[in-house]
């Protein structure tokens, strides 16, 4: 009986068992060195490793960027809160210092209708209206918290008192010995110096 020519056929490419059975595998030859070849494929878990790395250095950069403009947004939050204050604040000022040449004029006007003793009865209501009128900015600057510069027999203080000129005296040197125009304070804030008259030493005689 023929044998199978189809079974002959895949026989053919497959290798053969040896008499023991054993079927011989192909062995790679080892290189020049003698050492078996290294396999090419990159090792998973230096591949992870790395990957890891980069992904830590991108999130410290994230987080280092995070914290430099959150500092930058609190820092320009400040900024822009002081600097609208500052400018409410010398708005206020202005104002404030163009109402004090009114207040200057009330009270001269007050000095000099009382100066001649007894007031005239015709002048009388328009003095009284004055003084009202006085009494109520006096009353406003309190509730704004701006109080009067002290300055009438008081040390020369250049951080509160603009000296006019200087007198020779009698009184120790430096005092003020005249109060030309009122200086006033906004809170610790200096509104407007008071103008003042100095009394200096008086030479010696010849």
């Amino acid at each position: 009986m023929s044998a199978d020519p189809t079974r002959e056929e895949e026989s053919a490419g497959e290798p053969s068992a040896d008499a023991s059975g054993v079927i011989p595998v192909e062995v790679e030859p080892p290189d020049a060195n003698g050492s078996a070849p290294e396999s090419t494929a990159p090792d998973p878990i230096a591949l992870l490793e790395t990957k890891i790395a980069q992904l830590e250095k991108e999130k410290k950069d994230n987080y280092d960027r995070y914290l430099r403009a959150a500092a930058d947004l609190e820092n320009t939050r400040k900024r822009t809160k002081r600097e609208i204050e500052d400018a409410k604040s010398d708005a206020k000022n202005r104002v404030l210092k163009e109402m004090l040449p009114v207040v200057d004029n009330l009270e001269r006007a007050i000095e000099h209708a009382g100066g001649g003793g007894e007031l005239d009865p015709v002048l009388k209501p328009i003095v009284e209206g004055v003084q009202l009128v006085l009494r109520q900015f006096v009353t406003a600057f309190e509730r704004l918290d701006i109080t009067p510069v002290d300055a009438a027999n008081q040390p020369f203080d250049p951080n509160l008192h603009e000296a006019i000129s200087q007198v020779e005296s009698d009184v120790a040197p430096g005092t003020v010995i005249q109060v030309l125009q009122r200086g006033y304070k906004i809170g610790d804030r200096l509104l407007r110096p008071a103008l003042v008259v100095v009394a200096k030493a008086k030479a010696a005689a010849e």
